[in-house]
């Protein structure tokens, strides 16, 4: 698994990572029951310490996204991105969603552009496959 991360950002790096897995996920990179690197792993390939690549994958358990077992390591669960999503996770989606979309009109990005790339965001997700 190939993550590209930007160590300057002020995003931490454990929620890039997060998202870069989310992201893999939903434009099919990463299929349901695919395997993911072991911490240690993916730590020494991207250069960090090994507890920001734990925290990160927390995180996408903790979000139904993947699951840890001490046999099989951390897996990508089999019906991520299938069947409808549960609320909790809508809501929480959604307050996200409303800050990046504040963030572009506050930026000055006209709304017809905003919802443009949007729609363009989606379509290179495959949201047409995955029910979205």
């Amino acid at each position: 698994m190939h993550l590209v991360l930007d160590l300057d950002s002020e995003v931490p790096i454990y929620q890039q990572i997060r998202d870069r897995v989310v992201e893999a996920i939903a434009d099919g990179r990463l299929d349901g029951g695919a395997s993911l690197p072991s911490t240690r792993q993916l730590a020494v390939d991207l250069a960090i310490n090994f507890h920001t690549v734990n925290k990160a994958y927390d995180l996408l358990r903790r979000e139904g996204i993947i699951r840890i077992n001490r046999k099989s390591g951390a897996v990508v669960r089999p019906d991520a991105g299938q069947g409808p999503a549960e609320q909790e996770a809508v809501a929480d989606w959604e307050r996200r969603a409303r800050t990046l979309l504040a963030e572009a009109v506050v930026r000055g990005i006209p709304r017809d552009e905003i919802v443009d790339r949007v729609r363009a965001t989606l379509d290179g997700f495959g949201a047409g496959e995955r029910g979205g």
